[in-house]
């Protein structure tokens, strides 16, 4: 077939666009790309098959019906209507009736010849003209190239698009590209010189689970000081900008989350839900801590546990880790809404003596330097905490704390007692190591019943479980109930 330069008049009535932005329908996205695309801007999603491409396409064009109004229209040259509709109907994505109003058209090209190749762009055109959208996605435009011999027709094409339909219709438009497989360049390689923005979706290999990643390669007239975030498909795609804490508009009290016969409750549902139904009876748990990740973070998983324990009336013994004092988790008490008089009677902190202490009676002193008397000294404690309240208690035990006062030998033998008298006594154990003990969490690991690992990736904070394993899961913080909570999104 000869080279063949493609012409496609203007079409009356045609938009200018304007300076504004069309918020994407990604969750997550329009907060890192200023608010979203720019209006009658092209935008490529590029990625190699699986990577969500379609979801992410999809959601642009259903939420612009749905919540801006502004009609839309899916060129398919990879996938049928039936099939389209059935697929996006199992994401809660009812195109069919926004067909039936006419906000929405899918134009099935996926029989496409050679022959009519350069015709396709006036049909598309057409269709969004008779529709009225503002919002076009090309799926694939791969596909569709494929369909000519020369690479200048492909470039022209990709011009007519931008021109015809982007600029002059002010209609923004998403083009899927295929990554080919093994190689990292996006489609014919011409397609991110004409594009507005360019982001490419990745589904990675994270500590042998899946790990997907989207990164903006660019984005017109858009600062993007972050260009890499992580992404779910879990309930469509939603992609996480960087963790940022969150404030705490009306204090309220902690609302404790029931045990069932075989576990207890980590105070959180979706934590719960991760670990398939809790920590068990008599169980230990390690939290092994990435070097990233803040106090704040790995608390958000730890703390609610304690929380659960003290609003049923059970004892909380901690051992803190370093840095993290007795006035740091009297407060986190307080900002869960317990009283000065629930500390004083439900916690007891581990601290190391020293001259001019002021004790509390929640603070209990040890001297650190003979393992075995301040072992016995703890047990005490616990055994004093477990009569008092007539229930089983929660302990929380910082490694580095230990390893500071006894030594990483006297650690290991500590922890494997504690790990049997919390079993025999039907208690729960808290493990928290944090980074420069990697031979250690082998070691406790293979002791304990559950380890779960928290660490950070392009600023997101992930969670996953080695014993049980499980996902990789995102960690936001949710204030919501009045007080700081885990939300976890498994990434699938």
């Amino acid at each position: 077939m000869k080279s063949r330069t493609l012409f496609y008049p203007i079409v009356e009535g045609a938009l200018i666009m304007d300076d504004g932005r069309v918020p994407s329908g990604i969750s997550g996205l329009d907060e890192i790309i200023g608010g979203g695309f720019p209006r009658g801007s092209l935008i490529v999603v590029a990625g190699k098959p699986g990577v969500g491409k379609t979801i992410f396409s999809a959601q642009f064009l259903y939420y612009g019906i749905i919540n801006h109004g502004e009609n839309g229209v899916y060129v398919s040259f990879a996938e049928d209507r039936k099939s389209f509709l059935t697929n996006m109907r199992g994401l809660g994505f009812d195109f069919e009736a926004l067909e039936e109003a006419g906000r929405f058209r899918f134009l099935d090209l996926l029989t496409m010849k050679e022959e009519v190749a350069p015709t396709v762009l006036e049909t598309i055109l057409r269709e969004v003209s008779d529709v009225k959208a503002k919002r076009l996605v090309i799926d694939s435009f791969s596909a569709l190239a494929q369909s000519f011999k020369e690479t200048y027709d492909v470039r022209v094409l990709l011009h007519a698009i931008l021109s015809r339909i982007a600029r002059f219709l002010g209609c923004t438009t998403i083009l899927i590209v295929e990554s080919p497989h093994g190689e990292e360049r996006m489609g014919f390689g011409i397609e991110e010189f004409v594009a507005d923005g360019i982001i490419v979706l990745r589904r990675k290999r994270f500590d042998g689970r899946i790990m997907r990643e989207l990164e903006i390669f660019k984005m017109r007239g858009t600062p993007t000081p972050e260009t890499l975030t992580l992404y779910t498909l879990k309930g469509g795609l939603h992609i996480f900008p960087p963790f940022k804490p969150k404030p705490i508009d009306k204090p309220c009290r902690f609302k404790p989350q029931p045990d069932t016969e075989k576990f207890f409750s980590s105070g959180s549902q979706c934590l719960d839900m991760m670990l398939g139904g809790g920590y068990p009876k008599g169980s230990t748990a390690l939290i092994e801590i990435d070097e990233h990740v803040s106090t704040l973070q790995y608390h958000l998983i730890a703390a609610p546990t304690a929380w659960n324990f003290a609003a049923q009336g059970r004892g909380v013994l901690i051992i803190p880790s370093a840095g993290i004092d007795h006035n740091l988790i009297r407060e986190k008490a307080f900002e869960a809404g317990f009283t000065m008089d629930e500390i004083n009677s439900l916690l007891r902190v581990c601290v190391k003596d020293y001259p001019g202490i002021k004790l509390e009676p929640y603070i209990v002193a040890f001297k650190g330097e003979n393992p075995i008397e301040d072992y016995e000294k703890y047990a005490n404690v616990e055994r004093e905490l477990m009569e008092k309240t007539g229930k089983p208690i929660l302990r929380i035990t910082g490694v580095d704390m230990l390893i500071g006062a006894y030594g990483v030998k006297e650690t290991i033998s500590l922890i494997k007692t504690c790990v049997t008298r919390v079993r025999e006594a039907g208690n729960l154990g808290i493990i928290l190591l944090k980074p420069g003990y990697p031979r250690l969490a082998k070691i406790i690991g293979a002791t304990v019943d559950i380890h779960l690992k928290i660490t950070r990736e392009h600023g997101s904070v992930l969670v996953y479980g080695v014993k049980p394993r499980t996902n990789l899961h995102i960690l936001e913080m949710d204030t919501s109930k009045g007080y700081p909570m885990p939300k976890l999104t498994p990434i699938i």
